[in-house]
């Protein structure tokens, strides 16, 4: 992990909720409300042709629109325009529950630490799933809550390996609320669009891997999931969650060598302008 990291200048403690979004006007209001105890909110939308852009303006005059192919980039188009010495970022799926914003609060304004972990309480449809995640497929934790200029995304399609500079800090008691999936056939969708996504990466690197490695992989990231992770605790869940961490490498392995490489539709004059939108 790098160090040497400088922190904000601001001589008080200012908190900055980001939100990235892709078509997501079916639940960013509700995820928008949660973040009122922010001293700012900023909303990056990524070529969003729903509503999305109606619902944002509806709590903050702080969006960037524009068009980013990798993840990376796309966030720290966000995080370069808050204002705020701490940052929490959070997903359109995400929801912030008012225990876990008094937390935030607090440690912004106590924290002596750059950056802290905050666990996630993963739902799929109405169901907590709380064993088992991993594997490409999951998270249990991640450092949501950072000082701005200590955490920095990779260039990854999907995702994205992220650094993180300076101490760490406590991690937190309250979880983030995840939405993962609705159903099935959305954790199907999503494992479709992530082998892809993971496929074009593989194909930049030059080096897509082997059949057989990929094969074995099969059986090893299973194993991780279900029994080392006791996916088994969550049933037919546990198993579903297994089934895809398991799939992703041989799938993603066999769309870069047997799929026509995705080109992404090129982005409009107005996507290509990233226009934040400031008070007032």
């Amino acid at each position: 992990m790098a160090l040497g990291c400088e922190h904000g200048g601001m001589s008080e403690p200012r908190l900055s909720a980001l939100v990235v979004a892709h078509d997501e006007a079916h639940q960013l209001a509700e995820c928008l409300a949660c973040l009122e105890f922010a001293d700012e909110t900023v909303v990056v939308l990524d070529r969003c042709r729903d509503g999305s852009l109606q619902i944002a303006r509806q709590f903050t005059d702080r969006i960037v629109e524009g068009a980013w192919e990798r993840e990376g980039p796309r966030r720290h188009a966000g995080i370069d325009v808050c204002r705020g010495e701490w940052i929490l970022e959070v997903d359109a799926d995400e929801r912030v529950p008012q225990e876990l914003a008094d937390e935030i609060r607090r440690i912004v304004e106590t924290s002596s630490a750059a950056w802290h972990l905050i666990p996630v309480d993963n739902y799929i449809g109405p169901r907590l799933v709380r064993w088992g995640w991993g594997g490409s497929f999951g998270r249990s934790a991640h450092a949501a809550l950072f000082r701005k200029g200590v955490k920095r995304w990779g260039e990854e399609r999907v995702h994205p390996a992220v650094s993180l500079c300076g101490r760490e800090g406590a991690r937190l008691p309250f979880p983030l609320i995840h939405h993962v999936d609705r159903d099935v056939s959305e954790m199907l969708r999503r494992l479709d669009r992530y082998t892809t996504a993971r496929a074009q990466d593989l194909r930049d690197s030059g080096d897509i891997g082997s059949f057989r490695r990929n094969l074995r992989r099969i059986v090893s990231r299973f194993w991780k999931c279900y029994v080392v992770r006791k996916g088994y605790r969550e049933g037919p869940h546990g198993f579903l969650i297994a089934l895809c961490a398991a799939l992703y490498p041989i799938l993603s392995y066999l769309k870069a060598r047997l799929d026509t490489p995705h080109t992404e539709p090129p982005a409009t004059p107005a996507e290509r302008r990233h226009a934040t939108v400031t008070d007032g």
